[in-house]
């Protein structure tokens, strides 16, 4: 398989670029090609414009998302590695998914608002957070992700199977990232073919 790894994070030096790197060094040993798209070293403009609100009504769309989705269309599996930020994700991979996963492109909510328009790829996102599981869980901050982006917005990706790979304690002790990283090196190995619906 071909995988896409997009990282949202501005100092290569993170935990997330760390975990990013590993998850790939797993993908690779298990014999699939891997492609990083690092969104803040590329310089990927995030703000949705009047250029993507045209683009949406016929109108051209813009050079930089046309690169993007080329790049997903190369893809068999997608894999977004980003910090827990305010319960969601940071501004850049919000604005990359707002602005390259278009209507038309990617879903068509009047036709059929379950369906994807994409073909079935691997989905995973592999997510550093600070807090511990169970004071994740006893809050209901991963159900809460679980239904947001598993069933809401990775939900019209097409992928299948989705996986939510959650990184606690990111900021721990040396001993619990390293157990981290080879988490992200694991969940990169075993990797998943698609599911193709029959």
């Amino acid at each position: 398989m071909h995988v896409l790894v997009v990282l949202d994070h501005p100092n290569p030096a993170s935990f997330s670029a760390a975990a990013a790197q590993h998850f790939m060094n797993g993908a690779k040993a298990a014999g699939h090609s891997v492609e990083l798209a690092d969104l803040h070293a590329e310089g990927f403009d995030p703000r949705w414009s009047m250029a993507d609100i045209a683009s949406d009504e016929g109108g051209t769309t813009p050079e930089d998302v046309i690169t993007e989705q080329a790049r997903v269309a190369k893809a068999d599996a997608i894999c977004f590695v980003f910090p827990l930020f305010w319960w969601g994700m940071p501004s850049m991979l919000k604005g990359w998914i707002d602005r390259v996963w278009t209507w038309g492109w990617a879903y068509d909510q009047l036709k059929d608002p379950e369906l994807s328009l994409q073909r079935a790829r691997s989905g995973v996102l592999l997510i550093p957070a600070g807090a511990r599981s169970d004071e994740m869980q006893e809050a209901g901050y991963e159900a809460a992700m679980e239904t947001t982006w598993m069933h809401g917005t990775f939900g019209y990706f097409g992928f299948s199977p989705r996986k939510l790979e959650l990184l606690y304690g990111a900021k721990g002790s040396p001993e619990r990232r390293t157990s981290l990283l080879k988490q992200s090196y694991d969940a990169g190995y075993a990797l998943e073919h698609p599911h193709v619906a029959e």
